[in-house]
């Protein structure tokens, strides 16, 4: 049975959805008003409620605009959201951390309010994010300065022993061996047809740091060895193909969790998101709404609809059960066709 667009439209209306300002209004007849689906004036009666598809046409239609969540003008979400993506800027343009109380004057807001709306958007703290930025600068310099030291104080470290301290970490090894292209990694990988079309799985002496579909066992390979480029990356071993064989069977018919030994690397923030998506049963499918509220961050929808981008972990963190509120399949980074099968192999299972 084809989902009802007016079904769809009042859930959002009765959650108070910002996501979906500017998709649509809903007028009242029994007010003469019509309103954004955040409005957060009391929620009216269904039979009361009408949908139209802009503010024109609830115009149009006789109806006149809320004074409370102002639908013809730039709703507060996207002037938040406006604020944040330009204070974003202004950091990576920093050569140096800028300080809380800076940050937020260039805003003319308190640090105390700025910080609170810049964890609720992008799920982490201003200081978080300006840490996220200086190790992705710092792993680059780290390939093209002529010293190690060079590059730690390049990327903002004030101090070499205290970044020393973190390269374990945020780097998966020493500077040294990130350096040198993982020269003294050991790694092994297989490629191997799955029941979704060819799987590159990897791993480290931690556990297992990728599963990836591809359609490509070339490609997938040489995506990896960019990775890692001095890395000694072996063919699979006995314990490995164990591995292997628990994730295709997984594929096949998948049940409870996938216990595997992971070599996860990510910011604080995405791994609290891979957490929640290992705790979504087979099955079952949440909203990117959904895993926001789990993780304690109900205004960072489209943070964790990033963190699961970053994914790389196919099946094992399984960001294939994530889909949009109104029930929509969308965003996979190996492809729709992938998700919507492995949804559908769940279903059944």
């Amino acid at each position: 049975m084809p989902v009802d667009l007016d079904d769809v439209r009042w859930d959002a209306v009765c959650i108070k959805n910002r996501d979906l300002d500017g998709e649509f209004v809903f007028a009242v007849k029994t007010t003469g008003i019509y309103c954004r689906p955040s409005c957060p004036a009391k929620t009216a009666k269904r039979q009361n409620v009408e949908f139209y598809e802009t503010t024109v046409l609830a115009q149009q239609a006789g109806y006149r605009a809320c004074k409370r969540c102002h639908p013809d003008g730039v709703s507060q979400e996207h002037s938040r959201n406006s604020m944040i993506e330009t204070a974003c800027q202004l950091i990576k343009n920093s050569e140096a951390p800028l300080k809380l109380e800076t940050l937020a004057s260039k805003m003319a807001m308190s640090p105390h309010h700025f910080h609170r709306i810049f964890k609720e958007l992008t799920g982490v703290t201003p200081k978080q994010y300006q840490s996220a930025l200086q190790k992705e600068k710092v792993r680059s310099l780290l390939n093209q300065s002529a010293s190690i030291s060079g590059a730690i104080y390049d990327a903002g470290y004030n101090s070499a022993s205290r970044f020393y301290e973190m390269a374990g970490a945020m780097l998966g090894m020493s500077p040294k061996a990130y350096r040198a292209g993982a020269e003294d990694l050991q790694m092994q990988y297989m490629v191997c047809e799955s029941a979704l079309g060819l799987l590159l799985i990897a791993s480290t002496e931690k556990g297992i740091c990728t599963i990836e579909f591809g359609d490509s066992a070339s490609v997938l390979e040489q995506v990896l060895q960019q990775r890692f480029p001095k890395a000694s990356i072996r063919a699979a071993e006995t314990h490995f193909k164990e591995w292997v064989t628990s994730i295709l069977a997984y594929i096949q018919q998948p049940r409870g969790l996938l216990d595997l030994p992971l070599d996860v690397q990510g910011t604080a923030f995405q791994q609290r998101v891979w957490k929640a998506l290992q705790d979504i049963p087979p099955g079952q499918t949440a909203s990117y709404a959904e895993i926001a509220k789990r993780i304690g961050s109900p205004s960072s929808v489209r943070a964790v609809a990033n963190a699961c981008a970053s994914n790389q972990f196919a099946v094992a963190i399984p960001c294939h059960r994530v889909i949009r509120s109104d029930g929509d399949v969308t965003g996979y980074r190996w492809g729709m066709e992938r998700k919507k099968a492995l949804l559908k192999r769940e279903s059944e299972t």
